[in-house]
């Protein structure tokens, strides 16, 4: 799509990680805040540098005030695949524009920054005194500049084979930093309470911003586990709540997780993990309950739902059940006994999710959720399907070389109906739905098969 107007240009610098996730999260964010994602490149695949048309630098600072995707945001002024190229492009970058922050009683500096190559300190010198046409006439601060100019060269993705020159040279003025740091400010290590499949602080982040969590949202995760996806919700100023149906897990009891500790502590529960960032004002309540049996009033809740549910692999897919659902031969339990718990198919917990989101959400909240898919059978039509839900986007992490997770988001974009809850079952797709539901004997084939190879070559 062509831009629409040069003079808005934004030069993006993209973290090299989670390579799938960034032009979602970047364009929910976008939309978020008011923006449209608009950009004349055509595709983004690893590259990490960006540029984008946004309306203005409001927009552009409050978009990197949350993501964790980007690293820093430019406003550019100049662009060419030789210096001499970028230097004709500065000097048709409208002077007037420059003005502002290059009067004299300002301070700046300039730095370099390369992708894929590391270059002298001569070298970076001579690319500055490259640029003395420019009309600087403040000073030079080197420690606290007022603005801050930077020159970013791109080597390519090929790190055995760097080019003599850059593929692409730009030049532009820092705006700010994106929220890289709260990966590891949010880190599970440091946790209070974790548990065996608690969710990496990064995507935890990233869900949140494909979710457009915003303040004084309602969010919910209905397998809420150690509530790490309520800290992400909370920390931009959501309120949070969740269900689960592990009674040990929602009130911090049982065996510990962690290496070198048996038993969990006293004050190893979720509002404890939210009282450790200060965010426990935001916290509304867990409670112990059935995501396949929700227990709501009809109506719309809530504005995200944001949730990682169980694969089988090291938590269990569990739902309750009644005495008539136990396999015949099972001793029976008093009446006034607590439901037992029976197994509980993928296919079916994705369907009660989806039908649960189109109930409760507001039009336009967001779904956001992990779907685990068998990397050989799978097709984009084995993602589930409900007509009140658009699919935004549809990003894969790898777990294994056979084994994958696909983070899925979808807006709410139709009011619910009765006659939409069995909607999936009228689908073409209905019967590619429950490949999802052997996924757990899939993952461990494919390990044992790993195993018995790694055995063999190391007999060899």
């Amino acid at each position: 799509m062509a831009m629409s107007c040069p003079l808005n240009r934004y030069l993006l610098l993209m973290a090299q990680e989670h390579l799938e996730f960034r032009l979602p999260e970047i364009k929910s964010l976008l939309s978020l805040f008011g923006g449209q994602f608009i950009s004349s490149q055509e595709t983004y695949g690893k590259s990490p540098f960006w540029i984008l048309s946004i309306p203005s630098e409001d927009i552009a600072r409050n978009l990197m005030k949350r993501t964790v995707c980007a690293k820093s945001i430019f406003e550019l002024w100049g662009h060419g695949k030789s210096p001499e190229e970028l230097y004709s492009s500065l000097k048709n970058y409208p002077v007037e524009k420059m003005v502002p922050f290059l009067h004299s009683d300002s301070t700046y500096k300039i730095k370099i920054h390369t992708f894929n190559k590391t270059l002298t300190q001569e070298e970076k010198v001579k690319r500055i005194d490259a640029l003395e046409f420019l009309p600087f006439e403040g000073k030079v601060n080197l420690k606290k500049p007022q603005h801050i100019f930077s020159v970013l060269e791109d080597y390519g993705l090929d790190p055995n084979r760097i080019p003599e020159n850059p593929h692409n040279i730009y030049f532009g003025r820092w705006i700010a930093d994106g929220q890289r740091e709260l990966i590891e400010s949010y880190s599970v290590k440091k946790r209070h309470f974790i548990g065996n499949t608690s969710m990496d602080a990064g995507l935890s982040f990233i869900m949140a911003n494909h979710g457009k969590v915003k303040e004084n949202d309602i969010v919910f995760d209905p397998f809420v586990g150690t509530g790490g996806l309520l800290i992400a919700s909370a920390h931009f100023g959501a309120y949070v709540y969740g269900t689960d149906i592990d009674y040990n897990t929602v009130h911090g009891l049982g065996k510990a997780s962690r290496k070198n500790q048996k038993w969990r502590g006293p004050d190893e529960n979720i509002r404890a993990n939210l009282r450790q960032y200060g965010l426990e004002k935001y916290y509304l309540d867990v409670l112990v309950s059935d995501a396949s049996k929700p227990s709501w009033r009809k109506g719309t809740y809530f504005d995200a739902i944001i949730t990682d549910p169980p694969y089988g692999i090291r938590e269990s897919t569990r739902k309750t059940g009644s005495q008539k659902e136990i396999p015949k031969g099972m001793e029976k339990c008093p009446e006034s006994h607590v439901p037992v718990s029976l197994s509980y198919h993928l296919s079916d917990m994705f369907f009660d999710l989806l039908n649960f989101s189109a109930e409760t959400l507001v039009l336009g909240g967001r779904l956001v959720y992990w779907l685990p898919v068998y990397t050989p059978e799978y097709t984009e039509e084995m993602v589930p399907w409900h007509p009140c839900l658009r699919l935004i986007s549809n990003c894969e992490q790898k777990l294994s070389s056979h084994t994958s997770r696909r983070l899925i988001t979808m807006e709410k974009v139709k009011e619910f109906e009765n006659r939409d809850e069995y909607s999936h079952l009228l689908s073409d797709h209905f019967l590619l739905y429950q490949g999802h539901n052997s996924f757990r004997e899939k993952y461990f084939s494919g390990v044992t098969k790993r195993i018995a190879k790694e055995e063999k070559f190391s007999q060899q």
